[in-house]
């Protein structure tokens, strides 16, 4: 599998692949491949021979399976199934450099490696380096009742709630009508 360099983001392809997998749990192996591209992921890695329908299947299972780990609140639960996860899905750390790509840090078990272990070693390990960056969750899911998105979070501060400052301004709003009418 290959990874952006430039502009590298497991963090965020992580939660845009969850937050499409929780919106369509069936999402469409295409829509998976240009996700994937959009992260910059190899296009040629992503044909349909490359990246099969079982190969789409499984990952969107393992999207799922991180995707308890994005709706935990809890650290020590988070820390217990992220390292959960890098037992059995990840490798020795090893630096890469391929496709025209900077050196970034790969902890899948080599460049066979499943689609769906790959995802959850890259993944785990981007939690892993926010949590013990920031030594709390930073990530979630949106506070708002008309909003399901997961969020990365925004590190130092006071803890995020929203998804958004759109969903944030509609809460304070809504709140603030409720209470107008009290």
């Amino acid at each position: 599998m290959n990874a952006s360099g430039k502009g590298f983001r497991p963090v965020q392809r992580l939660f845009d692949l969850a937050n499409a997998v929780r919106a369509t749990p069936d999402l469409p192996r295409e829509a998976l491949a240009e996700l994937l591209a959009q992260h910059g992921e190899d296009p040629r890695d992503l044909t349909e021979t490359a990246f099969t329908e079982g190969d789409a299947d499984e990952l969107r299972t393992a999207v799922v399976r991180i995707s308890g780990v994005l709706t935990e609140t809890d650290p020590d639960r988070a820390a217990e199934d992220l390292n959960s996860l890098l037992s059995a899905h990840a490798g020795p750390p090893r630096l890469s450099r391929h496709d025209g790509h900077p050196w970034h840090l790969h902890v899948d078990r080599g460049d066979d490696t499943g689609w769906a272990d790959w995802f959850l070693a890259a993944g785990a390990l981007a939690l892993a380096q926010l949590l013990t960056e920031h030594g709390r969750i930073t990530w979630g899911a949106c506070a708002s009742a008309r909003c399901a998105t997961l969020y990365p979070g925004t590190g130092p501060g006071s803890a995020q709630r929203y998804c958004s400052p759109t969903c944030a301004s509609r809460e304070r709003v809504a709140a603030h009508r409720r209470r107008a009418k009290g």
